[in-house]
């Protein structure tokens, strides 16, 4: 089956391009600065093998003027130019005047950058013999902060996106005295800065354009990476916001995440490029962190030495060479330059996002650190992680992607396979949350190996496998040649070992379904109805006295046995349901005393109830209130406060005659021959809330063992039997 994919977007709009700039005084600009070279085009003679084309060249950037990219040919230019308007010096000043005249003005030069752009303003600044300010977004890591610091920068870290520190130094720099904002992106009111970047840029181009004249050859296609559309709208005039404005017709700004192709992680393209690019740009693709690892991987086989937006480029021509339709531009006669953009840097090695094997997706999945930080004393990683990999692995097939973060730290995720009509919706839902890696303590926790049929590791089980499953199953559906009439929405939650504010937050957000699946683990039982549960407190009061004065202290601990002995006399009482058994109740925690010598004031008990439908935290609190009263009127000394809910989890029940369970039961039954007649369980889970909320729920997931555990597992053959049920589900259910 072929792997679903965001389609490469074909632009059928393209035309020439009017050119009214003399660039040539760009290029002696660039001449004037000290160690000024040519960079190498380098013949990748394989590739061009491969793709059946004359000519595959890199015009290797890896090296500029003592900078690992070219960002520092339109930071010169463009810091130089804004210099020159603002001092009034004449347009053809040398370097060293303009210089001089910079630091008559006191000139501080302002930029929001991810790495190189901010790195080549601070070089230029130091050339310049001025101060430069580099913002960056929150998302730069420290090694990149450190580069640009080396270079004479002093950096603000934002706590905002690419777009929002751009508006951070904006403002910085119209409040400063001599501020400069030199930015390669355009935007209202900001535009003739960015023009003479874009400007800077060409020199690029006539060098490519030289040194390919040297062999008589000429360029049919040159593949650029894109951030702002800066270096491509330099591309266009000499020949993931883009996509987006592509596809709309408009500019069009998109919300990023983290990548290790940090300059490329602009969410709004430049204002001034998007005219020229929607003109000359004959396809734009999108590339994942992991395709752009690879072909770093390859290039350096030449000595090419990339960092992930420079493989950007390799990558995409790969994916060019791989459409359904081979395009004109790779013919046998071809000849195309892809650019290299920037140098090798530090970055963490992504994960393969183009896997749509339940299997291979579980073992990913269980590779990634996502313990839940609030359960125990080891530090837990959170779910930032595992949801960007979701996220990424989303957009990778052009599905719906939404990010819901409404705890700091803890985000969930929304993928959305819209349907062709208006047929049925469904929730897989699954949280991406696990329990302390410290429990498992047989083998790496985070191995996610596979042996024996089995996948091993924290979290494999519980629940990662079945949220695979439901990846797995909408990438199924994506290829199909039949889409579903309904839409299919994966809610990948956060939090659910916890306190469940991930479900929370999807439905709070507005996000429903006409039912829903819950893949937790139930070793393929249909399971309709679980347990709820509600926790209290209750103080038992004392009087604190010295321990050698009994007439003046009562003691609160004391005389909590006698509640306690009361709740167990009550919990004999509890109703019970047919596939759930009897509700129960325990006392998890009891609090009370200062030292042996004094008597207590106060214990405190903390009670949990595992309820059936029967019950509710109101019934409940009526009945402890009515237990607290008998005692107090048998008792004189026995005192208390009223119990306090500190937290409550619905049951979850269906009929078995209910449409969606009837539905379910055939679907499971027509894709493995049999079906198990729905069961209950006695554990919680978030079936719960969505039932709570209106939305008809099931859990049904693969099978395995060492839940919480030393050793968990869960069995591969259960993930493709979970995964087969979804698809034949969706068929079923979303007509």
């Amino acid at each position: 089956m072929a792997q679903s994919r965001r389609p490469i977007f074909f632009n059928n709009k393209t035309s020439s391009i009017q050119i009214d700039t003399d660039l040539s005084n760009v290029q002696r600009f660039h001449r004037q600065l000290p160690n000024y070279a040519h960079t190498p085009l380098i013949s990748l003679d394989d590739v061009a093998k491969n793709l059946g084309v004359k000519n595959v060249f890199v015009k290797d950037e890896s090296n500029r003027l003592g900078l690992p990219a070219f960002k520092i040919l339109g930071a010169s230019w463009g810091s130089c130019r804004a210099i020159i308007a603002r001092t009034g010096i004449p347009t053809d000043s040398p370097l060293e005047e303009i210089a001089q005249s910079a630091q008559r003005e006191g000139i501080v030069l302002f930029t929001a950058s991810a790495g190189n752009h901010g790195r080549a303003l601070a070089a230029m600044a130091r050339t310049l013999g001025v101060q430069a300010h580099i913002y960056v977004p929150h998302t730069v890591n420290d090694e990149a902060i450190r580069l640009i610091s080396a270079e004479g920068g002093k950096v603000t870290r934002s706590t905002k996106d690419y777009d929002g520190a751009i508006f951070e130094a904006w403002d910085a720099a119209s409040r400063s005295k001599g501020g400069l904002f030199v930015q390669d992106s355009a935007f209202k009111g900001y535009d003739d800065i960015p023009k003479w970047i874009v400007e800077g840029y060409s020199t690029l181009l006539f060098e490519t354009e030289e040194q390919l004249g040297e062999q008589n050859l000429r360029a049919n296609l040159i593949v650029t990476p894109v951030g702002v559309g800066s270096l491509a709208h330099a591309v266009v005039r000499h020949s993931a916001c883009l996509y987006q404005s592509l596809m709309a017709g408009k500019p069009t700004s998109v919300t990023t995440r983290k990548t290790s192709m940090e300059g490329m992680n602009c969410g709004t393209l430049s204002s001034t490029a998007f005219q020229d690019l929607q003109q000359g740009i004959d396809f734009s693709a999108t590339i994942s962190d992991y395709e752009s690892h690879q072909a770093i991987q390859y290039l350096s086989k030449y000595s090419v030495n990339t960092g992930p937006c420079g493989g950007a480029a390799l990558a995409a021509l790969w994916r060019l060479a791989d459409n359904r339709v081979r395009p004109e531009w790779l013919r046998e006669d071809s000849v195309v330059v892809i650019l290299n953009t920037e140098g090798l840097r530090e970055y963490e090695i992504p994960l393969d996002v183009s896997s749509d094997d339940p299997v291979e997706l579980t073992q990913i999945l269980t590779k990634i650190n996502s313990s839940n930080p609030d359960l125990s004393e080891a530090a837990g990683a959170g779910e930032t992680a595992i949801a960007s990999y979701i996220d990424a692995w989303l957009e990778h097939r052009g599905m719906e992607s939404n990010w819901i973060e409404a705890q700091p730290g803890r985000p969930s995720v929304v993928g959305v396979l819209r349907g062709s009509g208006s047929g049925k919706s469904l929730m897989i839902n699954g949280h991406i949350d696990t329990v302390s890696l410290s429990t498992h303590t047989s083998g790496d926790p985070l191995s996610g190996e596979l042996r024996d049929g089995r996948i091993h590791g924290r979290g494999c089980l519980d629940m990662k496998a079945g949220v695979a499953a439901g990846m797995a199953a909408m990438a199924r559906m994506a290829n199909s040649s039949s889409r579903q009439s309904g839409d299919v929405i994966l809610a990948a939650v956060s939090d659910e070992e916890n306190l469940s504010r991930g479900t929370e937050a999807v439905l709070a957000a507005g996000w429903k379904a006409d039912a829903a699946l819950v893949t937790e683990p139930t070793a393929k039982d249909i399971v309709t109805s679980h347990k709820g549960f509600v926790w209290f407190e209750i103080d038992v009061l004392g009087a604190a006295a010295h321990g050698s004065l009994p007439e003046e202290g009562v003691d609160a601990i004391l005389l909590a046995g006698y509640l306690q002995t009361a709740l167990l006399d009550y919990a004999r009482t509890m109703p019970s349901d047919p596939r759930l058994g009897q509700a129960s109740l325990h006392s998890g925690r009891i609090v009370g005393g200062e030292e042996p010598s004094s008597y207590p004031a106060i214990c405190t008990l903390t009670i949990e109830f595992r309820t059936v439908s029967t019950q509710s935290p109101k019934s409940l609190t009526a009945d402890l209130n009515e237990l607290l009263k008998s005692i107090a009127n048998k008792i004189p000394q026995f005192r208390y406060n009223s119990p306090r809910i500190t937290f409550s989890r619905p049951p979850s029940e269906l009929a078995d005659e209910n449409t969606f369970v009837q539905t379910f039961i055939a679907s499971v039954s027509k894709t493995l021959n049999d079906a198990p007649a729905p069961a209950g369980k006695s554990f919680w889970c978030d079936a719960g809330l969505l039932n709570e909320a209106g939305i008809p729920s099931i859990v049904y997931g693969p099978k395995g063992e060492g839940l919480h555990a030393k050793n968990e597992w869960v069995d591969t053959q259960s993930i493709y039997d979970v995964t087969n049920v979804l698809e034949t589900t969706i068929r079923e259910f979303c007509q």
